[in-house]
């Protein structure tokens, strides 16, 4: 292990491309998002440690935007819809005071790349699916520091990635990854022996797959322990949201896919563990709660006072831990097996399953049509070409074809039922 080469998260290294006292400036990128939400009230509570200058996001809610960055007294807004920038500036001049200039406005779908290379110390990608692979590689090659929180970017691009993260450079957000990269700072990556990540189960935790024929979208969004956007929610249901994150640990970990392990712990406190060479195992522990996560990723190597709840230790609890049940829950295989495909694999696994995810919301997918959709896909995908250079256009190219032949797919499904 020691002669593999260094991971891209190393929580023994630090790199600090801004140098200095004062706040760290902090660019958001998905501000109206779950994570990007959080990220706001853990700033606005540390205003001594961190400023944002700029935000990101879609474009979907505009109003809370605005209010963002009225609040955080940003120098830039970034908007993906370019048709909303005249609701924008509105919402954005009814809060600012009577000649008090208003922040720049950065549109088009390359304006959270923009914002993402702008003046800061981090950028925090909260962005949701692979279209925040030019972000994180844009905020890479400007020398910021990355607290990842968009695991896509990641998995489709790990080459182009890995290629450009200096030591230390990346920071992860997910809470499984935090955990690791925690847990990970207590010995050598010479001691490590095994990754465990857990996963509460979803709200299919215990059913079959029969069980899982029926169940529909409000099912789905029904997570029993976290508070997430439709889109994780449902990857957790399905179990793709671990899938992926096992990818994400050997990419961002360089361990073995046969040395991480994907265990259920329904009360989600446990958030991931480290085993060591010596029997002992650490485990990173907090009541569920993202700001926590968000915090390593903003802070480290400090950490945050007060940043996420503590457990009551005066109270009884139980922690309950079982193995995974791969019969109903495929998914997780499916991406290991994905992930040592590499190439444009990962990319064709992640493509198809965000279209069969929107195919489900929309109710042109039963629930079981995701997994078994994704699946076929990525055979029809079939082996990478050994030794080829993955680059952005190949990346690109495969997601486009695995979303044409996913939405295919899922055409015949839905036609084949109608006949029924």
């Amino acid at each position: 292990m020691t002669d593999a080469p260094a991971p891209l998260a190393d929580p023994h290294l630090v790199y600090d491309p801004v140098a200095g006292d004062g706040p760290k400036d902090v660019v958001i990128l998905g501000s109206t998002g779950s994570i990007g939400t959080q990220a706001i009230d853990l700033v606005l509570r540390n205003s001594d440690r961190f400023r944002v200058t700029a935000l990101s996001a879609n474009g979907g809610r505009v109003a809370l935007l605005a209010e963002q960055a009225h609040r955080l007294r940003v120098r830039t807004v970034a908007v993906a819809r370019e048709d909303v920038v005249p609701e924008l500036r509105e919402a954005l001049s009814a809060r600012y005071g009577a000649g008090e200039p208003l922040p720049e406005i950065l549109a088009g779908p390359d304006a959270a790349t923009q914002a993402a290379a702008s003046d800061c110390h981090t950028v925090l990608n909260g962005i949701t699916g692979s279209i925040g692979l030019a972000p994180t590689l844009a905020a890479l090659e400007a020398g910021r520091t990355l607290a990842l929180a968009n695991k896509e970017s990641l998995i489709v691009g790990g080459p182009l990635v890995k290629a450009l993260a200096k030591p230390g450079q990346i920071i992860p957000v997910d809470s499984e990854h935090a955990a690791l990269f925690q847990a990970l700072a207590a010995g050598t990556r010479a001691d490590v022996r095994k990754l465990v990540v857990t996963a509460s189960g979803g709200p299919f935790r215990g059913r079959t797959r029969q069980e899982l024929a029926a169940v529909t979208v409000e099912d789905a969004l029904a997570h029993p322990t976290w508070d997430m956007g439709p889109v994780i929610t449902i990857n957790s249901a399905t179990l793709v949201n671990k899938g992926l994150e096992v990818i994400e640990a050997h990419l961002l970990y360089d361990i073995p896919f046969d040395r991480i392990e994907v265990v259920v712990h329904p009360q989600s406190y446990v958030h991931s563990m480290v085993e060591f060479t010596d029997g002992s195992t650490l485990a990173q522990a907090t009541p569920p709660d993202m700001r926590g996560p968000i915090a390593i990723g903003l802070g480290w190597p400090e950490r945050v006072p007060d940043a996420a709840p503590v457990f009551d230790w005066s109270k009884a609890s139980t922690w309950e831990f079982f193995p995974l049940d791969d019969e109903a829950f495929p998914s997780v295989n499916l991406a290991r097996h994905v992930g040592e495909l590499a190439g444009t694999a990962p990319a064709v696994f992640n493509a198809a399953n965000e279209e069969c995810v929107e195919a489900f919301r929309t109710g042109a997918l039963p629930f079981l049509g995701i997994i078994d959709t994704v699946t076929r896909v990525v055979e029809e995908h079939g082996t990478p070409a050994a030794g080829t250079s993955l680059t952005v256009p190949d990346v690109l190219e495969a997601e486009t074809w695995a979303r044409a032949r996913a939405r295919e797919l899922t055409a015949r499904t839905a036609s084949a039922e109608a006949r029924a």
